[in-house]
């Protein structure tokens, strides 16, 4: 399909190789991605809440698996949970590698915008439909936010609140010129206009792992995109955090892809 797509410019993105393995067609014009790796119960738990809120009536549910082998994702229950789309990234990539996979599919469906959702149960999603709404009223990014009005953080490990609320959202807001609260969390939305801008540019190899949330979070503001933070709520659960993100490596890692970002390392 390919909508309103510079041919020259699709022709030079670069997208990991990815499989298929479930598609029931378009059928709203907005799409919510999940991006998910052996996301076990919480996956369920998260498809179970979105079908019990109906967001399938309002946006079509996409999954991008990155290599799933504990059984997570069988295809007669995602179909029960009114799941749209699973498609399973094969090539090269983490996160970055998988959110590229499922962006170009989902732009060259013709879908006005995307929401991104992680698949491990942390974010409430009633909050989509106010995504979609702010979407459809004009704005280019939409993020989550534990720490505005009405945002609230369960459980979140001390570590990471301190980095967020005193380093990377800080930084973030004095690089990208927008006051963010609340920069890590994959729960935002995009429309397509931006997604598409060249001068983001965003299906590049340089993201495969977290720096594309980061370098987001940083050019939208750049290039005027209209931004805007929404309250959210963001548990983590008792025992083992389900993250990624893990131990001091971990956050170095973070606050690398951090200042690589404000330094202009990502920008194309």
């Amino acid at each position: 399909m390919r909508l309103n797509i510079n041919p020259e410019f699709r022709a030079n993105w670069e997208i990991p190789t990815y499989e298929i393995n479930l598609w029931n067609d378009k059928k709203n014009s907005y799409c919510i991605i999940i991006p998910v790796i052996n996301e076990g119960e919480r996956i369920k738990m998260l498809l179970y809440s979105m079908s019990e809120l109906n967001i399938h009536l309002e946006a079509d549910i996409i999954i991008i698996d990155g290599g799933s082998n504990d059984g997570s994702l069988d295809l007669a229950l995602l179909k029960e949970f009114n799941v749209s789309g699973l498609l399973t990234k094969t090539g090269l990539g983490k996160l970055g590698g998988q959110l590229r996979c499922a962006y170009s599919f989902a732009l060259d469906k013709g879908y006005d915008g995307i929401i991104t959702i992680d698949g491990n149960n942390k974010d409430k999603p009633e909050p989509i439909i106010e995504f979609i709404s702010a979407l459809k009223n004009g704005f280019d990014f939409v993020q989550a936010s534990r720490f505005v009005k009405g945002g609230v953080g369960i459980n979140t490990p001390m570590s990471r609140w301190l980095a967020i609320k005193y380093i990377h959202a800080p930084i973030l807001s004095l690089f990208s010129g927008f006051r963010w609260t609340d920069t890590t969390q994959g729960f935002r939305g995009y429309s397509r206009r931006m997604l598409l801008d060249e001068k983001i540019s965003l299906f590049r190899d340089v993201f495969q792992e977290y720096e594309l949330l980061a370098y987001l979070n940083y050019r939208a503001p750049i290039l005027n995109f209209k931004c805007i933070e929404i309250a959210t709520t963001r548990i983590y659960p008792n025992g083992i955090v389900p993250t990624k993100i893990k131990g001091i490596n971990g956050q170095i890692k973070l606050l690398t892809t951090l200042f690589a970002t404000c330094f202009k390392k990502y920008n194309p």
